[in-house]
């Protein structure tokens, strides 16, 4: 997959990657595998950043966002791409399906159409199921799972991690007006969900926090008992980013979510850590 490696877009991506828990994953894969996936990443990441770097008006992020569609489809249409070439060699030798792309740019459009701020946990289960679940389906092709395993995966792993990030970038989507805490849980707390600054600087936040940590702590059993059933496929990149994850999550909710907050961050002693006994274990 040389052409994949000498892609701008990938070398961009992997070089941003480096020192992740995402790269670390990446490294455990083999090379033709690790390549596809930096090749996906890279589309996911170009799609992200027209929906948040703010450059723009929303038609014109929109319009941006529309130009990826009609690429993803060029691509499988057989036409010559443009942006979307670097996917050529990922389309034809792994099959993920065109619906998958075109559900992690319908996720990004979510956040161009309006800021999102407490969604119901129906449509804050539509974002995770677009914009991380989909990335998970296209990905579980590269590790070469069947289909009904792979996409089971994906959907409760993406949304795990999806959560995750969710509480860890409270403040960061709070800056930009977002507030992705579902209203439901935010009411049990006795909140009101008006500007996100307002719920952010509540400590009565902790409450609704911790109940979407739950629900991400579902998603990650459901997850890990796909893993403990040994689907064919290479499970070594799953298993870790759902075990770093996780660990993120339990020192958040060591933590709290009361203000004020510090970012978790997970020393790279203990990822290293993480990686040999995943190592051990696979």
């Amino acid at each position: 997959m040389s052409e994949l490696t000498e892609a701008p877009e990938v070398e961009a991506v992997r070089r941003k990657a480096a020192g992740s828990s995402f790269y670390s994953a990446m490294r455990l894969m083999p090379k033709a595998q690790r390549e596809a996936m930096f090749a996906i990443y890279a589309f996911c990441r170009a799609v992200d950043d027209i929906a948040d770097d703010g450059v723009g008006t929303r038609p014109e992020r929109r319009a941006a966002l529309n130009l990826w569609r009609d690429d993803i489809g060029s691509l499988y249409r057989g036409a010559a791409p443009r942006k979307a070439a670097f996917l050529s060699q990922v389309v034809s030798r792994y099959a993920p399906r065109q619906q998958d792309f075109l559900s992690v740019i319908e996720g990004m459009e979510m956040d161009v159409e309006a800021d999102i701020v407490a969604p119901d946990l129906d449509q804050l289960d539509l974002y995770c199921d677009r914009v991380a679940s989909a990335v998970g389906r296209l990905s579980v092709k590269v590790f070469g799972m069947k289909e009904e395993p792979g996409f089971r995966l994906a959907q409760h792993l993406g949304r795990a991690l999806q959560l995750t990030n969710i509480l860890r970038d409270l403040d960061e989507d709070g800056a930009i007006h977002r507030l992705y805490l579902p209203r439901e849980f935010l009411s049990e707390a006795g909140l009101e969900p008006r500007e996100p600054h307002m719920v952010l600087g509540d400590p009565r936040v902790d409450q609704a926090c911790r109940a979407v940590a739950s629900l991400a702590h579902h998603h990650y059993r459901e997850a890990d008992a796909v893993l403990r059933a040994r689907p064919k496929g290479n499970l070594r990149a799953p298993r870790l980013m759902s075990a770093v994850y996780c660990e993120i999550l339990r020192r958040m909710e060591a933590a709290g979510w009361a203000p004020p907050r510090h970012r978790v961050h997970l020393p790279k002693s203990r990822l290293a850590m993480i990686v040999l006994r995943n190592e051990f274990s696979a």
